[in-house]
């Protein structure tokens, strides 16, 4: 009588870099529904232009309000 052993079972390996394609989704999605995106506003500021102090989130988020509401006409609705 042999005894032959079962290899074991894993689950499948999560393709590499899903999370960063997932979190490329979600940035694209604020920015479609408008919402500002302070964590890549401060990442990009700090990486090309590091002479300069980011804003605020408060600073930012009234900012972005201000460019996206001044423009009468600009919006269909």
């Amino acid at each position: 009588m042999s005894h032959v052993s079962a290899a074991p079972v894993h689950e499948p390996a999560a393709p590499r870099g899903w999370l960063a394609r997932v979190a490329r989704l979600a940035a694209t999605v604020r920015r479609i529904i408008g919402v500002p995106d302070y964590q890549a506003y401060v990442a990009h500021v700090r990486a090309c232009h590091p002479d300069r102090e980011p804003m605020s989130e408060k600073e930012f988020v009234q900012e972005r309000l201000t460019a996206r509401y001044e423009k009468p006409g600009s919006r269909c609705c």
